[in-house]
């Protein structure tokens, strides 16, 4: 037990009373079954008080890392405090693989999927698609697993549940056979070529990443990240591709950046784990001198989108250090900001200075209104909780899983009693 401890940015110091890290299972158990208010601590990656409470914040980085192969039914069972990059280097040297991976490694499984954190792809799924059972500490310190195959629709609401039904533990992950991907990059993509050809773009590669800074009218970068199993995974890239020009040396999304921080690129191919990623597991992120936010709107408005957001562009830009938009496949996952639709996302790492940063968003906000814009859970937003809830289709039905598996209210805190209020 400790002070409590602020995000990874900075930007949040967490209000709770004490701060425990337990390293097996029944001492996680004794302290939620002792608390009024407790909530689970990813690595905290999170740029919003998703994880902040009043009263105990638990992070369950110290359990056991457990990784558990399942061959027979291609899955993996795996501790929630385990990162990304480690399990994947793990599952790679068995000969298996994830669908996808987020551009950071270092961020944990259960953090992640309880918040909905994707990748790319127009057919991949977020991470949490990926999932097929959770185990979890309920409020009155019971354990509950609950699976795709035994649980159906709770299941579909238990997944991104945003860490309000209990502390996830163990997550089940469907796993399938290692692959190779190599990755270029693309630089100076004209405007004309995105507006004209979106589709084409964004289908070009298993994971496609477009990078701009809203300083000019090009995109910066291309990010293209293909399969080498697929039928054109050993093509060679070509110099010009829609008018862009293939870089010739590493790149990083940032002017001036490490470009050796970053995954290989220049088309050298290499295990899936360490191309989908942007950033090296070995890489220490940055200390934290940014602030995020992301949307998820319907994919067929992904051109009127940008030029939406085109318009406010000199103030976009003013406070922006980059700007990613990827794409997500639909899923059934209720509070999935890419619930059953094909989605873009608009990622926007902004500088660090709140005051600066809070005009443009909602600005951004009421620029992206007409599409119907979902929220990334883990980041800033302003968007007024009638309008989050209305997005979600399932909110009533998930509010009434809270109620179901949280009857006291010892996971619920202001982030999640503003967008979901029990009445």
């Amino acid at each position: 037990m400790s002070t409590a401890p602020t995000n990874w940015a900075g930007n949040v110091t967490f209000r709770a009373q004490r701060f425990h890290r337990p390293t097996s299972l029944d001492e996680l158990r004794r302290v939620v079954a002792g608390s009024e208010r407790v909530r689970a601590l990813g690595t905290g990656h999170s740029f919003n008080r998703i994880a902040d409470t009043s009263g105990d914040l638990v992070s369950v980085a110290d359990l056991p890392a457990e990784v558990r192969l399942d061959t027979e039914n291609s899955t993996v069972t795996v501790g929630g405090g385990v990162r990304y990059g480690e399990l994947a280097t793990r599952l790679h040297a068995e000969g298996y693989a994830l669908h996808n991976l987020g551009s950071l490694p270092h961020i944990s499984v259960a953090g992640a999927c309880q918040t909905g954190t994707h990748g790319s792809g127009v057919r991949n799924g977020s991470l949490a698609s990926a999932v097929r059972a959770v185990e979890m500490v309920t409020g009155d310190g019971e354990l509950v697993t609950l699976s795709r195959k035994m649980d159906g629709d709770v299941f579909d609401g238990a997944v991104v549940a945003l860490g309000s039904l209990g502390i996830v533990t163990r997550i089940t992950l469907e796993v399938e056979p290692t692959y190779q991907v190599r990755q270029h990059v693309y630089e100076d993509l004209p405007r004309e070529a995105l507006d004209a050809h979106f589709a084409e773009i964004a289908s070009s590669a298993y994971s496609v990443s477009l990078f701009t800074d809203w300083r000019s009218p090009a995109i910066n970068q291309v990010w293209l990240k293909q399969r080498v199993d697929a039928h054109d995974g050993d093509a060679p890239a070509p110099e010009r591709w829609h008018g862009a020009t293939l870089a010739r040396a590493q790149r990083h999304p940032l002017p001036g950046m490490p470009a050796e921080n970053c995954t290989v690129q220049l088309g050298l191919a290499g295990p899936w784990h360490e191309r989908l990623p942007h950033f090296r597991m070995e890489f220490t992120p940055s200390n934290g001198e940014e602030l995020q936010s992301e949307y998820l709107l319907p994919l067929e408005h992904a051109v009127e989108a940008f030029a939406a957001i085109d318009q406010i562009r000199d103030q976009v830009a003013a406070v922006l250090q980059v700007c990613e938009m990827r794409t997500v496949a639909g899923e059934e996952l209720w509070l999935s900001p890419s619930y059953r639709r094909d989605s873009v996302a608009f990622h926007f790492t902004w500088v660090k200075d709140p005051a600066a940063v809070a005009p443009v968003i909602t600005a951004l906000e009421e620029r992206l209104a007409p599409f119907g814009p979902r929220p990334h859970w883990g980041k800033l937003f302003h968007t007024a909780p009638e309008v989050v809830r209305e997005a979600y289709p399932r909110a009533d039905d998930f509010t009434a899983l809270t109620r179901r598996y949280d009857p006291a209210g010892v996971f619920r805190n202001e982030l999640v009693d503003t967008y979901f209020p029990r009445d």
